[in-house]
């Protein structure tokens, strides 16, 4: 990109502080997101473990069979969650089996943003009782990453140029070492989106997304 030697772990030698300007710089991009992530599913209670086993798994059944008549893929549909959980009710101080409770949760992943408000309600109308999670993300964020690294190299250049002209010093005209710090793990950055029910469909905004860099730069002045 810019022809600077990148060094992504080691840290220039100790004889090289006294002559050098070190400076982080940081850059931001902000993108639509164009990909999905919702999280929903039954929850069903009762007394006779069988007989919820059955409710659930009717609904669930429905449920996939309702997002897949949206177009939405078999394989882009997975069970995230399956738990059985014995509920007790608590009666003074003592604890009273009050029955079991099931919940069953989908992964449904999506590339058609704009359908995620009528994805959840279609899957509600047809046996979904919970929503837990919406979150969106960008598909393929390399391009998105690779512009906010450049504008942090940029950020830090011009910041090594402020501090150079401050102290009267010519900078170097290429860094000794440029360093991008570990990322932190996990997926693309996303946001939760904003879930409001409607009478007419549920409306919710992906908003925008922002996709950051750092980067660490030394360089050499006289």
């Amino acid at each position: 990109m810019y022809g600077y030697p990148i060094n992504r772990s080691a840290f220039p030698t100790r004889s090289n502080h006294s002559s050098t300007i070190e400076v982080l710089g940081e850059g931001n991009v902000t993108a639509a997101p164009d990909r999905a992530v919702i999280v929903l599913g039954v929850v069903t209670d009762g007394p006779n473990l069988q007989a919820i086993q059955t409710e659930n798994a009717k609904a669930i059944s429905n449920v996939i069979q309702s997002l897949m008549s949206l177009n939405i893929p078999r394989e882009k549909i997975q069970t995230h969650e399956y738990r059985i959980e014995i509920v007790h009710d608590y009666v003074d101080g003592k604890q009273i089996f009050r029955g079991y409770k099931i919940t069953h949760l989908l992964q449904i992943t999506t590339d058609h943003v704009a359908q995620t408000g009528n994805l959840v309600d279609t899957a509600v109308s047809n046996g979904a009782n919970n929503v837990t999670s919406i979150q969106f993300t960008i598909a393929h964020p390399e391009f998105y990453e690779n512009q906010a690294l450049s504008i942090a190299i940029q950020n830090a250049r011009q910041k090594a140029i402020t501090i150079a002209n401050t102290l009267g010093v010519t900078l170097g005209s290429v860094p000794s070492h440029v360093q991008e710090p570990s990322r932190t793990a996990g997926p693309v950055p996303y946001m939760t989106a904003k879930f409001a029910a409607s009478a007419v469909e549920s409306s919710i905004e992906p908003g925008q997304l922002t996709i950051k860099a750092a980067v660490r730069v030394w360089f050499l002045f006289a």
